[in-house]
């Protein structure tokens, strides 16, 4: 078989995790693919209570508030960026589009992953593509996580995290990862003769 191992030295996994339902799902990203895992951190962490958390988010949405972020990460070293979230306000929330907007990421290959309550990912892809307009940017992976409103919190254990962890693998396959990637990863060697590996025109049916 081809030997199609990532070149995982070229890939960062970055994520914000309120239930660590997130997370669950970066780890199982980096489990197939391999890469840096960093998750994003505020300078000012948001609070625990979660209405109050929800009215600071909807107020950071209204203004455009961008939250300063504790995370930094030297970006130009990679290739590939996972960047993951959940669902806030049906939107992107404040703290990864603080990461977009003080990292270019022009030229790199951009893979949104997402939890949410069930809702699906509102306009958060869609904004993700708005704010790496010169990045390729993949097909995202979104599953139900956790209920934070109704105190169901982290969910990715026992069954749930077998059938996600299939949804996750199933995800990559059908994005092609390791084809897509590789190319840009290893470029191919200069001075070959493609020429002579060629079978003579006369061979060629």
């Amino acid at each position: 078989m081809k030997n199609t191992q990532l070149d995982s030295e070229k890939i960062l996994i970055v994520y914000l995790s309120r239930t660590k339902n997130t997370k669950a799902i970066a780890e199982m990203i980096q489990q197939k693919v391999g890469g840096d895992l960093v998750e994003l951190e505020l300078e000012k962490p948001y609070p625990e209570n979660y209405q109050a958390i929800v009215a600071q988010v909807a107020r950071e949405n209204e203004t455009g508030f961008l939250p300063p972020l504790k995370t930094k990460v030297d970006v130009s070293k990679y290739v590939t960026i996972f960047i993951g979230f959940p669902t806030w306000g049906m939107q992107l929330p404040p703290p990864m589009k603080s990461f977009l907007h003080e990292n270019d990421l022009s030229g790199k290959t951009v893979i949104p992953f997402n939890t949410n309550a069930g809702y699906g990912v509102g306009s958060s892809f869609k904004i993700v593509k708005e704010l790496c307009p010169k990045s390729q940017v993949l097909e995202g992976f979104s599953t139900k996580g956790g209920i934070e409103r109704d105190g169901v919190l982290f969910v990715m254990e026992g069954k749930k995290q077998v059938e996600v962890l299939e949804e996750v693998k199933r995800w990559l396959r059908k994005l092609d990862i390791h084809q897509k990637l590789l190319p840009k990863l290893r470029p191919p060697k200069m001075g070959i003769n493609v020429q002579s590996s060629l079978p003579p025109m006369g061979a060629m049916k």
